[in-house]
């Protein structure tokens, strides 16, 4: 047997308000959906990723800089720069995977076939560094997984 037990309505309030003791346990007990919490999880993951390539882009910029040329330190610039919209791109696919039952976005490949596309007709650009450049985040991510494995937070 259920015992029902009506609370007060507060009508200034815009939240819905439990009117029985069983259905304020529930919504008490309840945790929060797995979508929401592995979505915000996902939005973190991508947030790091994005940093720590720019960061490395930057490391690997001045580095470039110093031991090379300016010249060469820009063509890795243009390659890391399309890296990081690369990265955002599969981000937003990897994101709409979840919401639509459709295959990812061929477009993020054209942007790297257009780029080394670019590189070889243009005598200014040399193929190389701008590779390098693009693969500064698969470096991002090798470091986000090292961080991950060799230094675990408990939750």
């Amino acid at each position: 047997m259920e015992l029902l037990l009506l609370l007060p309505v507060n009508l200034s309030d815009d939240s819905p308000q439990p009117t029985s003791a069983t259905e304020e346990l529930s919504q008490a007990s309840s945790p929060p959906s797995p979508m929401s919490s592995s979505m915000q999880e996902f939005y973190q993951l991508k947030q790091t990723l994005l940093l720590v390539t720019l960061a490395l882009a930057g490391i690997i910029f001045i580095s470039v800089w110093i031991f090379y040329s300016l010249d060469i330190a820009l063509n890795y610039l243009i390659g890391a720069c399309t890296g990081v919209v690369y990265l955002r791109m599969l981000a937003k696919d990897v994101e709409r995977l979840g919401q639509q039952k459709r295959r990812p976005s061929p477009a993020r490949f054209a942007i790297f076939i257009g780029l080394f596309i670019v590189a070889t007709q243009w005598q200014k650009l040399q193929i190389l560094p701008i590779f390098l450049g693009f693969l500064t985040y698969k470096a991002a991510l090798i470091v986000y997984v090292l961080q991950s494995t060799l230094l675990p937070t408990s939750k």
